[in-house]
């Protein structure tokens, strides 16, 4: 696993193509199916189009992008040649990652990107560096509210990616919730990585029930049987295909509606088999899954 993925985070798509090769509709809720290519970044490092076609033909229809200075580079792709290769291959890119940015300038510039390439969302998977606590999520609450208030100016909405250290307790509540009491709900929403917070010992439909609307986009990977709950490190491969593993995601994708969400991502941090093999096996089981 040559990259991490915060160096990493690319792509995002969604559109007619994926049916026309998959033919079907993919499944829960008729949302695009959607990959964070993340899932199969070392084939896209050894053949970027290659493996885009790959993904349109098992039924993907949105990709999950990446920018700012250091954090995408797009696989050696300028913003706007990734804009024309995704339309090209029918996929569509609704939402990009960023770093936590130190300046608004920095943070200028992203959105400048964000808006070349007609994202509807901005996503922090990070907050800024420091000791955490309680006043720490309570600080990071206001930071994020600058920036979304920033995004908002621009046409676009800021969101926030989990994973499962921000479910450490402070005073007596995780951090998560800390930071979703005191945002602001229209400036900041969640990108909910749905294994990490499962791994982290919680719900994701209590958090959709306790904050509805919240949650207009979702990260799915699935948890194998037998790793305890963690907030910190942990040892060996917990990730497997969506489907695969100890999460139920018809009852996700139930409560997904009150939660607002309207897009997900397939994502897979580690595998036990090819990467593309994963990739297309958790798309075979979400076009099956009703709800």
């Amino acid at each position: 696993m040559p990259f991490s993925r915060r160096t990493f985070l690319a792509l995002t798509g969604g559109a007619s193509a994926a049916l026309l090769n998959s033919g079907a509709m993919a499944k829960p809720l008729g949302l695009p199916l959607g990959l964070q290519p993340y899932t199969v970044r070392n084939d896209l490092q050894a053949d970027f189009l290659g493996t885009l076609k790959k993904v349109v033909a098992m039924g993907y229809e949105e990709i999950e992008l990446s920018g700012g200075p250091g954090y995408g580079d797009f696989y050696g792709h300028k913003p706007q040649e990734v804009k024309t290769i995704l339309s090209d291959v029918g996929l569509k890119a609704v939402s990009c990652h960023y770093r936590s940015p130190e300046t608004d300038a920095i943070w200028a510039t992203d959105i400048a990107e964000a808006r070349a390439l007609g994202m509807k969302y901005m996503v922090c998977s990070t907050p800024p560096a420091g000791p955490r606590s309680a006043e720490f999520w309570k600080k990071n609450a206001a930071y994020f509210n600058r920036l979304g208030k920033q995004c908002a100016d621009a046409g676009i909405q800021l969101a926030y990616h989990n994973h499962n250290s921000e479910f450490r307790v402070y005073d007596g509540e995780p951090g998560y919730d800390l930071l979703l009491r005191e945002s602001d709900a229209s400036l900041l929403k969640m990108q909910m990585d749905c294994f990490w917070l499962t791994f982290a010992g919680h719900d994701p439909v209590r958090y959709f029930e306790r904050y509805p609307g919240r949650f207009p986009l979702l990260h799915i990977k699935d948890l194998k049987p037998g790793y305890a709950a963690t907030t910190g490190e942990f040892e060996g491969n917990p990730f497997t295909e969506v489907g695969s593993g100890v999460i139920d995601w018809k009852r996700i994708f139930k409560g997904a509606p009150a939660a607002g969400v309207q897009h997900y991502y397939v994502e897979q941090d580690m595998w036990d088999r090819p990467s593309l093999d994963s990739a297309r096996m958790s798309a075979e089981y979400l076009k099956k899954l009703t709800v």
